[in-house]
């Protein structure tokens, strides 16, 4: 597999996720991607991202329903 920004090779390997989103950091460690051995660039495949994006809409609901209480 090569990378889309710099044509380098693609490795398969587990990396950190982090997201600043609305007031808080979520920080997710050896999620399973693509790393490109030249550039960095990081590729995630379908899978991954939907558990990803499943955590964020949870987390939110519950933060939702804590700041409601406050």
């Amino acid at each position: 597999m090569r990378c889309l920004l710099c044509n380098g090779e693609m490795e398969k390997t587990s990396v950190a996720y982090t997201i600043h989103r609305k007031g808080y950091h979520l920080f997710i460690e050896k999620i399973p991607a693509y790393v490109c051995s030249q550039c960095g660039e990081k590729y995630f495949e379908e899978m991954e991202m939907n558990a990803i994006q499943e955590m964020i809409k949870a987390f939110e609901e519950k933060l939702e329903k804590v700041l409601m209480v406050a």
